[in-house]
């Protein structure tokens, strides 16, 4: 065999055993890998006898003379062969002179395959390291029912249960789950949304008993009738006693008791009788939610709806499309577009044409909210301000002293509802005409995955202080999941999509 041949032959190994998609390489992968099916699925794959030893050894020996010339070095290779060619290249060439010009000849030839493989080697390491490395994957956050088990322990934790003289026994929960050591008093507010997630998530469970739970939001009564916050003094305010009233309905309580107390707090729904906090986009939503979950047929209920209605406003940024804000729209001026208070609006609207149905008009303005919310990422702003976290304060003026004005701070967990909003029953088909599926499946997304972000082990923090673990705040987030794995859930569907 000639020197030009062997040389040839000794490269074109070294490249066969060294290529990704060379012989030698894919019988190494392929000894760790089980057999692959083709074919039908209902057909057994045919078994791989793989390749005969003689064979395998063949191929596999260059894979192993290319690193081991690389560990010798170019100039240590080419003396290694020129050696080892001397030694065993015939005496009778002609003269000793000729031996030493073969052998030198091989020599450089096998040094400078080497040097050609190490500097081919050397860019295929410095365009492997241009390209940006992959974003690390997240790892798995847990299945709902472990999440759902985190909430409900939280819960246990967090539940406070104390004597208070003159009201007897009180079970509930104080505004956070992280304010029950030691024992707190509970509020109407934390344990309404205790008593809602404890009938989501365990509602068969002795240990904490929903009818003790109901009970005390009654033994928390205000003496002249309603509920409020703790932070609001001694009159009835409609935000509260609402979500309350909904909470005992869907807890069983008697209806002939929460009708004489839906009666009691009528006026608290009368917007003569409490301007400024029906004039209030959180307020009339949370009314409005709470009195169609326990009353229904109140009288009340279709003029809620269209105080909320009224209250729209248009937005030129985002195509004229009617919103919300903190504040509802009046004659005075129209509130800032705020993407909490709107989705709060179309999730109100959405629950009341279940109930109560509705018109082309108040049709018209709940999608136009919708359309506001999926023309999000589209402003100037991006759409992403959507899903923050915000804060307002509710002023009243104090009944008994005008000159001085009721403070209630409210937090809106914005992802929470925004995913809602998304997740009605029309939002789909609206989303259909605007940005299409694809835009609509990717801000859910968004505003879900923001959502999942915010919690713990089922608990989820506004902050790391006493007041960060809102109660609220637990059962619109889980609420929020359990919609979202409903939704995308497809029985024999293959797995989940939205």
């Amino acid at each position: 065999m000639g020197i030009t041949a062997l040389i040839g032959m000794l490269a074109a190994q070294a490249v066969r055993g060294r290529a990704p998609g060379g012989r030698g390489q894919q019988m190494v992968l392929r000894q760790g890998l089980p057999p692959q099916r083709s074919g039908a699925a209902d057909r057994e794959p045919a078994p791989d006898p793989g390749p005969p030893a003689a064979a395998t050894a063949r191929a596999l020996a260059p894979s192993r003379l290319l690193p081991w010339l690389a560990r010798l070095g170019v100039p240590a290779a080419a003396f290694a062969v020129f050696q080892a060619l001397l030694g065993v290249l015939p005496q009778n060439l002609a003269g000793e002179a000729a031996r030493y010009c073969v052998a030198a000849t091989a020599g450089a030839g096998v040094g400078a395959v080497v040097w050609l493989a190490a500097a081919l080697l050397r860019a295929r390491g410095a365009a492997a390291s241009a390209v940006p490395p992959p974003a690390p994957v997240p790892p798995p956050a847990g299945s709902l029912p472990e999440l759902v088990e985190g909430t409900y322990q939280a819960l246990r934790r967090g539940l406070t249960v104390i004597e208070v003289a003159g009201r007897g026994p009180l079970t509930g929960w104080p505004h956070s789950l992280a304010e029950s050591e030691p024992p707190v008093h509970p509020t109407a507010f934390g344990t309404a949304y205790g008593l809602h997630l404890l009938l989501d998530i365990a509602p068969d469970d002795g240990l904490i008993r929903a009818g003790e739970v109901a009970e005390t939001l009654w033994r928390l009564r205000l003496p002249g009738g309603g509920w409020a916050a703790r932070s609001q003094g001694s009159g009835a305010r409609p935000e509260v006693s609402a979500i309350v009233l909904g909470a005992l309905a869907r807890a069983g309580a008697d209806p002939r008791l929460l009708e004489a107390e839906i009666r009691s707090c009528e006026v608290l729904w009368d917007p003569d009788h409490d301007a400024s906090g029906l004039a209030n986009t959180y307020v009339v939503t949370n009314v409005l939610r709470g009195l169609l979950r326990a009353a229904p047929g109140a009288d009340a209920l279709a003029g809620l709806r269209e105080v909320l209605v009224n209250g729209a406003t248009a937005d030129p940024v985002r195509g004229h499309h009617r919103c919300w804000g903190a504040a509802l729209a009046t004659g005075l001026g129209n509130p800032a577009p705020s993407a909490v208070h709107t989705a709060r609006a179309v999730v109100a609207l959405d629950r009341a044409a279940r109930v109560l149905g509705e018109d082309e008009r108040q049709r018209a303005v709940r999608e136009e909210g919708l359309r506001w919310l999926l023309a999000g990422p589209e402003s100037p702003g991006g759409g992403a301000s959507d899903l923050q976290n915000c804060q307002e304060e509710v002023r009243r003026p104090v009944q008994e002293d005008p000159l001085h004005q009721e403070l209630l701070s409210v937090r809106h967990f914005a992802a929470a509802w925004v995913a809602r909003a998304l997740m009605t029953d029309g939002a789909r088909r609206v989303a259909a005409e605007e940005v299409g599926p694809e835009g609509w499946e990717a801000q859910l997304t968004a505003a879900v995955a923001r959502v999942q972000g915010m919690q713990r082990g089922g608990v989820w923090r506004w902050d790391d202080g006493p007041m960060g673990h809102p109660v609220w705040m637990a059962y619109q987030g889980l609420s929020v999941l359990r919609r979202y794995a409903l939704m995308v859930y497809r029985p024999g569907g293959g797995g989940p999509r939205a």
